[in-house]
């Protein structure tokens, strides 16, 4: 495709791109117009004055007030879990959260149970 090709099917984009705009701008024009006059009727059947719009439009949705409400919170820090089995000879603990570890495994696997590792019995 030569440069004169391509600079001719460009401004043909263009130019049709520009119609479409407008002709979107024209269609939007007339779809507002009797949502904008049913609004003004609504208004003046409630006596709901501008101020009183522009005022209710500055207020936030519910919902947009408790997202922004509960993203304002800081994060809540962990709280630490105390341990509730020991190992007798180790010393290690676990809290009984998440995966046990492999000592408990291990002594479940020979038939002992749980109980036998609490901490507070």
């Amino acid at each position: 495709m030569t440069r004169d090709n391509y600079a001719a099917l460009q401004l043909k984009i263009e130019k049709e791109i520009t119609r479409l705009q407008k002709q979107a701008k024209a269609l939007q024009a007339k779809q507002r117009n009797p949502i904008i006059a049913s609004i003004i009727q609504s208004m003046r059947e409630y006596d709901i004055s501008p101020d009183e719009l522009a005022a209710a439009l500055a207020k936030k949705p519910a919902a947009a007030r408790r997202k922004a409400e509960n993203n304002a919170e800081p994060p809540q820090a962990r709280r630490t879990v105390p341990p509730k089995y020991r190992h007798p000879d180790t010393g290690d603990t676990w809290t009984g959260r998440g995966k046990a570890p492999r000592w408990l495994a291990d002594a479940l696997a020979q038939g002992k149970t749980r109980d036998d590792f609490l901490i507070n019995k």
